[in-house]
């Protein structure tokens, strides 16, 4: 296997495992700001809340406590990925570290990388008998904990740090002609590889900055980032979807079944649904969902419009902010994959 290859292994598992904790956490913080206003929502701490009987209060808290694991769970088990079990601890570690010096999910995911390939090495080193059976459970484990935790305080957590202040500061100063950019390239992201790790990549950097709002923000631009990659990622196999209905010729019979289950799959956010369109005409297809996904990022990052949860699709239109607008860039994508998909593939046929 290549080491680009392991690379992608490792993060997805990493990306896999911290999915859960971003969307359990984000919609409970979402379902805490529709039951009381997100100003007075996360004023009271838990104890407070509990003591005052305000269940929108506890609900926003569960979610906030969920968030504080977002990070240690992506490190940790990028980590376990690479080393196995041994790799855990230190790489949950890093994760914590991470966001103790402000480094956030970029730190993380470095952290995890470095504690991984750290525990591997030294697992893979011969040691007398007597230690072998205790090395998985506390050599590793402890030795590879102490080089990661110094190494994330001294070395990868400031220059991380910086980096992930400057995204943070760019995204809370970008204008609208910027934040059209910042659309188009996430729609991009999220269509190129449909689920794989540059789909990830731009998932993550949306779900990360939801841990704003547990931190206490109650109107922040990255939310307007969220929903532009939810939308995006739901034009790919809503476009397939349209296109299999407009023109089944194109299509094999497979495929026309393919899209029946797609419309569903698109509007849950499942992008994945496109990858067998894409899997049998990469050239045509995935070119067309891309141009598709870019141009609905963009008119939601044009329109403002807010998520507060990081998944869901059509089941958390109330968590949507203006939910027309919204509902017109999807409309648009979808069409304009569609449109292309069939275009190209036509032209194919007639020169076959």
């Amino acid at each position: 296997m290549s080491s680009a290859s392991n690379v992608r292994r490792w993060l997805m598992t990493g990306v896999s495992y911290m999915i859960p904790f971003v969307a359990a956490g984000g919609i409970l913080i979402a379902i805490g700001f529709m039951l009381q206003d997100p100003v007075e929502v996360v004023k009271p701490s838990l104890t407070e809340a509990v003591d005052a009987g305000n269940i929108a209060a506890i609900i926003f808290r569960l979610g906030a406590t969920l968030f504080g694991f977002l990070v240690p769970v992506l490190a940790g088990f990028i980590a376990f990925a690479i080393a196995d079990r041994p790799g855990i601890a230190p790489g949950f570690l890093a994760g914590a570290l991470a966001g103790g010096v402000g480094a956030g999910y970029l730190g993380g995911l470095v952290g995890g990388l470095v504690a991984g390939l750290i525990a591997k090495w030294i697992s893979d080193q011969n040691v007398p008998a007597a230690l072998r059976s205790i090395m998985p459970i506390v050599v590793t484990p402890l030795l590879s904990s102490l080089v990661i935790g110094f190494l994330m305080v001294y070395v990868i957590g400031k220059p991380v740090a910086s980096l992930n202040t400057s995204l943070t500061d760019w995204l809370a100063d970008m204008g609208t002609g910027s934040a059209i950019v910042l659309g188009i390239v996430l729609g991009l992201m999220m269509a190129f590889d449909m689920g794989g790790p540059v789909n990830k990549v731009a998932y993550t950097f949306a779900a990360g900055g939801l841990a704003n709002v547990a931190a206490g923000a109650t109107s922040a631009k990255e939310w307007t980032v969220m929903a532009a990659v939810m939308a995006a990622g739901m034009t790919p196999p809503l476009g397939l979807a349209l296109a299999t209905v407009l023109r089944k010729n194109l299509f094999t019979e497979s495929e026309q079944e393919n899209g029946k289950a797609a419309w569903v799959l698109g509007a849950s956010f499942i992008t994945e649904g496109a990858i067998p369109f894409a899997a049998a005409d990469p050239l045509r297809v995935i070119p067309s969902i891309m141009v598709g996904s870019g141009v609905t990022g963009a008119m939601v990052m044009a329109f403002e419009n807010t998520l507060q949860a990081p998944h869901g699709g059509i089941w958390v239109l109330p968590l949507i902010g203006g939910v027309a607008t919204y509902a017109l860039a999807i409309i648009v994508g979808t069409v304009i994959s569609a449109g292309l998909v069939i275009a190209l593939k036509s032209q194919a046929k007639a020169a076959a």
